[in-house]
């Protein structure tokens, strides 16, 4: 090789006047010809051969035709099969032996440049050099060239640049300083995937200077805002058909700091009413702490009302996990004189919570996991009673989508909730639950216990990105000690679930019960619902 390039210099002072005319290259086998603007390129195209297992490129004949030069060349026969012999350097660094035969040695530089490209290395180049043969087999040593390392120094914004700043320091809290490699490249693209506010338009991209490299992320805004409305349909406990419904409307990034703004109504058949306002704003005066305020108020008909506040802070600990601390504040008041097992009651006190979100990629599903659980510490006070006795509470939610091959989805879901006291509990102070979002089957929060779980497991068939089908089955227990009942719960059910121009919609008849008792088909329960994000 180092004669081919002395000939070529030779070539270059003698055509010194020509350096600014064209230059073809043609390869003597194929005839294949290649433009180059000057000699310079052409000894560096040349050069690439014999780096590229063409290790006896020869120069055939150098000729001047009109105002351009014609340099034929035979690059001879490709050695992909040969002994390599490893520099000390990246023998060192990738633990093998350092000569051995291979059969593939453009796969064998792919390798070992792709081990200095995960170090940070984004520039490293492998150099060939032909040293002899062996057993009709060249010999090429391989050396590195690393250039300097890289890490990632920083992100620039372009599209929705309205994100709260917040927001991008904890990026760069995550990956500031991180070797530039694949690896951290598609950690931060999956940062956006399922994001609830933004989405990136393109991957990631790199520019590079002399001494940084800056990641361009290309955000745009999602529309975020939902209305979900659900119909139910069965009979309540007088085994009269009746209607009810579920309003839940979210305004969500409004005035572009990742705040929602949350309002939610439900009518049960037993003629239950309850409404929720909660507001979160997740970074507060650009930290990582956040403020959640919430309302919920429950009314049993003509019986008795709850009002309960629930103010709460929280920090961030990453951007999928949250530990928050909260203060309770709840009062109930009896409405009917005639309802004996309830009683007036106050209550305050302090729990701590943590929340756990891991986004999906698949529309369809709401996320992939999602984990909720908290504590409480109250104080209560009966005030016709003049009692006041402490209440510790616990609560634990876990939901997650197992993938389980192809378009074959499993949703596992667990959820419960325990109180414990010295003293008894009033029938309007227990959990309430059942309904569309927990025990399917059963009427909306129709099952009041003062401890309970539930499982669930349902099976998902993808029918492409628009609609699956689902069919699942819950198993419960409950615990009353007022009433002094420790049932047994099942529910079993199919839905469909589909995209339509206005949102997601879903259909679903569920059946639950109780272990022992009949089965009932009046007691089937169709729920129709709509998921629309504006």
């Amino acid at each position: 090789m180092k004669l081919i390039l002395k000939i070529f210099f030779i070539f270059c002072c003698v055509y010194i006047q020509a350096q600014k005319k064209p230059y073809f290259l043609i390869d003597s086998e194929t005839k294949v010809k290649k433009k180059v603007k000057d000699s310079a390129s052409a000894v560096q195209f040349l050069d690439s051969l014999a780096q590229n297992n063409y290790f006896f490129t020869r120069l055939k004949e150098v000729r001047k035709k009109g105002d351009s030069t014609e340099i034929i060349f035979d690059k001879g026969k490709n050695f992909n099969e040969t002994y390599v012999r490893l520099s000390d350097s990246i023998s060192g660094k990738i633990k093998v032996q350092k000569e051995f035969f291979t059969k593939n040695l453009d796969s064998t530089k792919k390798s070992i440049n792709k081990i200095y490209i995960d170090d940070g290395f984004a520039f490293s180049r492998i150099k060939s050099k032909y040293k002899g043969q062996k057993k009709g087999y060249p010999i090429v040593e391989l050396d590195i060239n690393k250039n300097d390392k890289r890490t990632i120094d920083g992100f620039v914004v372009k599209g929705y640049t309205s994100v709260p700043k917040r927001f991008i320091k904890n990026l760069e809290k995550e990956f500031k300083g991180k070797t530039y490699d694949d690896k951290n490249l598609l950690a931060i693209n999956k940062s956006f995937q399922g994001h609830q506010f933004i989405s990136l338009e393109r991957p990631p991209q790199t520019m590079f200077t002399k001494d940084s490299t800056s990641i361009y992320l290309f955000m745009e805004k999602k529309k975020t805002n939902s209305f979900d409305g659900v119909i139910g349909f069965g009979n309540d406990k007088t085994d009269k058909f009746t209607l009810n419904g579920t309003l839940n409307v979210n305004f969500r990034n409004i005035f572009n700091s990742f705040e929602t703004i949350n309002l939610y109504w439900q009518r049960n058949p037993d003629k239950g009413q309850t409404f929720d306002l909660q507001t979160d704003v997740p970074y507060l005066f650009k930290s990582n702490v956040g403020l959640n305020m919430k309302v919920n108020i429950f009314r049993q008909d003509s019986t008795f009302a709850n009002v309960k506040a629930l103010p709460a802070f929280y920090y961030h600990l990453n951007s999928r996990n949250k530990i928050g601390l909260r203060g309770t504040f709840e009062s109930s008041s009896i409405i009917d004189t005639l309802y004996v097992q309830g009683k007036d009651y106050n209550k305050k006190g302090i729990g701590v919570w943590f929340e756990m979100v891991e986004p999906t990629d698949i529309d369809l599903f709401l996320y992939k996991t999602r984990i909720n659980a908290g504590y409480d510490y109250l104080s209560t006070t009966y005030t016709k009673d003049n009692i006041t006795s402490p209440q510790n509470q616990f609560y634990f939610f876990g939901e997650h989508n197992y993938h389980i091959n192809g378009n074959h989805f499993l949703n596992i879901k667990g959820e419960g909730a325990m109180m414990d006291s010295k003293i008894d509990f009033s029938a309007n102070e227990l959990y309430r639950f059942g309904g569309w979002n927990s025990m399917r089957g059963f009427n909306e929060n129709s099952l009041a216990a003062d401890f309970y779980y539930y499982g669930s497991l349902e099976y998902r068939y993808l029918i492409g990105s628009q609609a699956f089908f689902d069919v699942f089955g819950q198993y419960g227990q409950l615990n009353n000690k007022s009433l002094n009942v420790k049932p047994k719960l099942y529910s079993v059910g199919l839905g469909f679930n589909f995209f339509i121009p206005i949102g997601l919609m879903s259909f679903q008849l569920s059946n639950g019960n109780e272990f022992g008792n009949p089965f009932k088909f009046n007691d089937i329960k169709i729920h129709w619902g709509i998921l629309s994000r504006f």
